[in-house]
């Protein structure tokens, strides 16, 4: 998961897009990057941490231009944590081309091979991103029958980009001295969206991850890009659009809507907020079912995003709700931290709990997921160290069972706590006195019940369907060697080491406060 940013405008963008990183922040606390163009000359920074502390003024003053993309980053399966690794990128034939992908393609090991002997291009990372904008400048090149480019070959380009990239992208882009190209997988799957804004000098564009971006910084919302589309818009502001998928289907991930995005994002036709109201009120229905609500004194969120279900929960249950964990806003989401380690010394910097409010009460918890459990397991025994009687966990999505290879950070069977386990193995080990959770058809069904239109959903980490129809046994089985390699447990660590020094001066900062 990462968020990206592209816009066209008419006075510099780099305040713009730095304004928009920190819209996305919550999709990305590993590397931030910003490029912007002016003419035809490109300029660039990038970076290892949150935007705040990758962008300085000096940084700000090199990024001369009216047109710029940006991208904040976390890194996925078996990818390195490095600031080489760090987006956009660049390459410079044809035309010069640079580009940021949120995704992963799950064919880049042999994108990679045909690049290097078919092609003759080299990559010079690890990163599937680097792998698709030379499938990109290939396919440009290839529809490119003179030096001038118009938006007929971008479009051409792009629908041989379909034919060989397997996996979800959603992909923002300048081509040199010609504009600003955007597109996404045939299927859907990670989220983009336009906006609009008109001035006196015409209209400027805004091309982002979520909708809360563009409202952010006070563009109208125009519409999702649809799957498969791609989205061209001139230096001159000027907009053109074309489908360039032979058979495009929304499925979109549904873990979007559970966790990734924010709660006031419009995500393909869905307000994020209203689903997680939903996706509660299915949840009471679940634990009314499963358990003795009258027994319940008092129903808590875990901050942030499972506080809308939660709200929901007691409403319908009829019992108390109440804030009884406190968040330090210093430290970042714990779930897209690298380390295992990290993660797990971070719930308790993260969140404190209140004693006041669970001293001799039967808790019920509401979390909007549990992916490895380290999180679960850490609030179980903070309640119960403040004075919980009875600790029931409620999740507000179902079981994490799979593996995710579209670029969510949950790649291996071993990391998650669901896979192989039964419900009362899962109980034990986050130490819960009970463990509900929601049924994955609940969980499709409350977002249906507000866009209809949407029939299918990535939900593989849920049911282990994948929508792309490549992933395999051998795949997965291939993606945790990867994972579990010397080299990426090393990177790992260093991930950690870097990351553990970053939290830390944010808390010295909050302290001074």
């Amino acid at each position: 998961m990462c968020g990206i940013v592209g816009t066209i405008g008419n006075s510099p963008v780099n305040q713009l897009l730095y304004d928009a990183l920190l819209l996305l922040q919550h999709r990305g606390q590993d590397a931030a990057g910003i490029a912007t163009m002016n003419g035809s000359s490109f300029s660039m920074h990038k970076a290892n941490g949150m935007v705040r502390d990758v962008f300085r003024t000096r940084n700000m003053r090199s990024l001369p231009g009216n047109a710029g993309i940006g991208q904040v980053r976390y890194p996925t399966a078996g990818s390195a944590s490095s600031e080489e690794e760090a987006q956009p990128f660049y390459v410079s034939a044809p035309f010069g081309i640079i580009l940021a992908h949120n995704g992963n393609l799950t064919n880049a090991a042999s994108l990679r091979d045909e690049m290097f002997y078919r092609d003759r291009r080299h990559i010079n990372t690890s990163s599937d991103t680097e792998v698709l904008l030379n499938v990109l400048a290939d396919e440009i090149q290839r529809a490119t029958n003179s030096i001038a480019l118009d938006a007929s070959a971008v479009f051409n380009a792009v629908t041989q980009m379909h034919t060989r990239l397997k996996g979800s992208y959603a992909v923002v882009s300048l081509i040199a001295g010609y504009g600003l190209l955007a597109f996404r997988d045939p299927f859907g799957i990670r989220p983009l969206c336009i906006g609009r804004l008109d001035t006196e000098q015409g209209p400027e564009w805004l091309i982002a991850s979520e909708s809360v971006t563009l409202e952010g910084l006070g563009f109208t919302f125009v519409r999702d890009v649809a799957p498969g589309e791609a989205i061209f818009i001139g230096a001159d502001g000027s907009f053109q659009s074309r489908q360039c998928a032979a058979h495009p289907v929304l499925n979109p991930c549904i873990f979007e809507y559970v966790y990734l995005a924010r709660p006031d994002s419009c995500i393909d036709g869905v307000p994020v907020y209203d689903v997680r109201l939903l996706m509660g009120d299915y949840l009471a229905k679940k634990i009314a079912r499963e358990t003795d609500a009258s027994q319940i004194d008092v129903v808590m969120p875990i901050p942030d995003s499972s506080r809308p279900a939660a709200m929901q929960v007691a409403k319908l249950l009829n019992v108390p709700y109440r804030e009884g964990f406190f968040k330090n806003r210093y430290v970042g989401r714990t779930f897209i931290m690298p380390g295992q380690a990290m993660r797990k010394k971070s719930v308790r910097q993260k969140l404190n709990a209140m004693s006041f409010e669970f001293k001799d009460k039967n808790v019920l918890i509401v979390d909007d997921s549990i992916v490895r459990g380290t999180t679960s397991y850490e609030i179980v025994q903070m309640a119960r160290d403040a004075g919980a009687k009875k600790v029931i966990f409620a999740s507000a999505a179902p079981p994490v069972c799979y593996p995710n290879v579209y670029g969510i950070d949950m790649p291996t069977r071993s990391e998650l706590v669901a896979y192989g386990r039964t419900h009362a193995e899962i109980t034990q080990l986050i130490g819960a006195d009970q463990l509900i959770y929601q049924d994955v058809e609940d969980l499709k069904r409350a977002v249906r019940d507000i866009n209809p239109k949407i029939e299918n959903f990535d939900a593989s980490c849920f049911d282990g369907h994948y929508v792309t129809g490549d992933i395999t046994e051998s795949y997965l089985d291939a993606l945790e060697a990867a994972r579990n390699s010397p080299k990426a447990i090393a990177d790992r660590q260093k991930a950690e080491s870097s990351d553990l020094a970053r939290s830390q001066l944010h808390l010295q900062l909050a302290s001074q406060e």
